[in-house]
């Protein structure tokens, strides 16, 4: 009977391996909203029994609660546990750089100078010790030539007087060097408490995988480390090229990350899956309603007021980093091939889909908000996926035009960008106001006439014409006590629609230096207990 080896506590050493770094570089990668999952794999080699490996470096943000490990390929290995630890590591002395301060770039002269002068103080001490040794071996020659009669007075007074001028000599140099160090050290020391002062140099923090795996047998093994990391986010965006009857559409990815480590080469994907959002449903709090007898004033009028009423729609706000418009559904787009994107906290556009297709174009005239006409493209999702909204570079013959924003689409709907004001179309809008009173009910009855001039400036080579769609809006009232009519026999031409919300749109076929005057006209009407109007 064979004894089964039992895995020995965390804090237990591990004689089995020691404890050494194996690589575990990214892999694959999943931008979510807001943050991204991480997948790493590493192939170390396993001991029969139970191990402890140490994997890594990885980055200091990894969500310890979101760590998992596995053996995908099996083979007898099981993961027994798997941890993240992290360590402060004094950051290593390099030199400056352009981007560093004044500050950091005295302190590194000086202490390369220091070091200098440090040299040649040694190289002087050494000259000076020298000096005092030939010094101390001419004298013992002096004495004993003298003991033994030898007098050779002309040499020893040369050799006496060249070893005491170079002493001499060396010795001012020293102590040149010496005062030299000693106001380095000072303005040294006085600068390095200014960098303290000013910048701080952090240690810098770095993060380890420790696995504890258990092999039947002794091999090579293929561990798989995914865990949630912030910092990293991305957004769509897109390219439109536009040529005749034909809207190129490219899509891309805009990955922002600072994890502290690149990706390189590693599989991306996109996600619109928001795992930040709670699980749990809102609280119900009480909303207490009371009702009230109105007053004989509240009776007798009504108030009422013109206001401005964006039509809603679903998706992001707008203010600052809009989020993902997905249309309610977790969407997911995958990178055709590996790329890498460095941990600089940069945008790094990352290329998805393209696709071709049929394109057709109006130009559409809003005069109540602007004197311009603008192209409007309209086209079919042909790409195979639903196009999130998110900001599109747009594309004409004659280069960049400018940049709009497309909506969410879905696969095979309809979309529409819009290339830009057109220089050839001009309008000018006039409003007229007449306020009067019926004799019988008494009904206060306000007349609005709103002339638009729409004019087209053509090149000489141009003969075709132009549709303009020009769309203008009446008030839509809300309360039965105001009506709001609009007036066809008056209008120039008709209006070919008017929709639920008060838009009015008219279709004007304009031929090379043509000109047209769209004329509107309505009625406001109210009881004469409406007051505000």
């Amino acid at each position: 009977m064979t004894d089964t080896p039992i895995a020995p506590l965390p804090d237990e050493p591990l004689p089995q391996v020691p404890a050494a770094d194996h690589p575990l570089p990214v892999t694959a990668v999943t931008c979510l909203e807001d943050r991204a999952h991480v997948e790493r794999t590493a192939v170390v080699d396993l001991p029969a029994g139970v191990s402890r490996l140490r994997l890594g470096p990885v980055s200091a943000l990894a969500v310890d609660r979101t760590l998992r490990a596995e053996a995908p390929g099996g083979g007898g290995v099981r993961v027994l546990d798997a941890r993240v630890v992290r360590s402060w590591v004094p950051r290593a002395p390099l030199p400056p750089t352009a981007g560093d301060s004044e500050l950091r770039h005295r302190v590194h002269a000086l202490e390369q100078e220091q070091q200098a002068e440090t040299r040649v103080r040694e190289r002087l001490e050494a000259r000076l010790a020298l000096l005092a040794q030939l010094a101390a071996d001419l004298l013992r020659e002096i004495g004993e030539g003298a003991g033994r009669g030898e007098l050779e007075r002309s040499r020893w007074g040369r050799e006496l007087d060249r070893i005491d001028g170079e002493r001499d000599a060396h010795g001012e140099k020293l102590r040149v060097s010496r005062a030299r160090l000693e106001e380095l050290a000072e303005d040294l020391a006085a600068a390095r408490r200014a960098l303290d002062a000013a910048e701080q140099e952090p240690a810098e923090l770095f993060a380890h995988v420790e696995v504890t795996v258990e092999a039947e047998a002794a091999g090579r093994a293929e561990l798989k480390v995914g865990h949630l990391t912030p910092c990293a986010l991305w957004r769509p965006a897109y390219r439109a090229s536009l040529a005749g009857g034909r809207l190129v559409l490219e899509t891309e990815a805009v990955v922002w990350q600072r994890t502290g480590e690149d990706w390189s080469g590693a599989r991306l994907t996109f996600s619109t899956a928001r795992s930040a959002l709670a699980s749990e449903p809102p609280r119900l709090t009480e909303d207490v309603l009371s009702l009230r007898e109105r007053t004989a004033e509240e009776r007798r009028t009504v108030e009422v007021e013109l206001r401005e009423e964006e039509i809603g729609t679903t998706g992001p706000s707008a203010d600052g980093l809009p989020g993902v418009d997905d249309g309610g559904e977790v969407r997911v787009l995958r990178a055709a091939s590996p790329a890498s994107v460095p941990a600089d906290g940069r945008a790094h556009r990352i290329p998805l889909t393209v696709f071709d297709t049929a394109a057709s174009s109006e130009f559409a005239a809003a005069p109540e908000l602007s004197p311009l006409v603008t192209r409007v493209v309209r086209f079919r999702n042909d790409a195979g996926h639903a196009l999130l909204a998110g900001p599109v570079d747009l594309v004409q013959g004659s280069g960049f035009t400018g940049r709009g924003e497309l909506r969410f689409t879905a696969p095979g709907a309809a979309a529409e960008l819009s290339f830009g004001s057109s220089d050839g179309h001009r309008v000018v809008r006039e409003t007229e106001e007449g306020r009067g009173t019926t004799g019988i009910t008494g009904r206060t009855v306000v007349t609005r006439t709103v002339r638009l001039h729409l004019s087209r400036f053509s090149a000489p080579e141009e003969r075709d014409e132009q549709v303009v769609t020009v769309r203008e809006r009446i008030p839509v009232s809300e309360v039965s006590s105001v009506e709001v009519k609009l007036r066809k026999e008056a209008c120039s031409p008709p209006p070919d629609e008017l929709d639920s919300e008060g838009v009015v749109r008219w279709d004007v076929p304009l031929p090379p230096g043509g000109r047209r005057t769209l004329t509107l006209v309505y009625e406001v009407s109210a009881a004469s207990k409406v007051a505000g109007l």
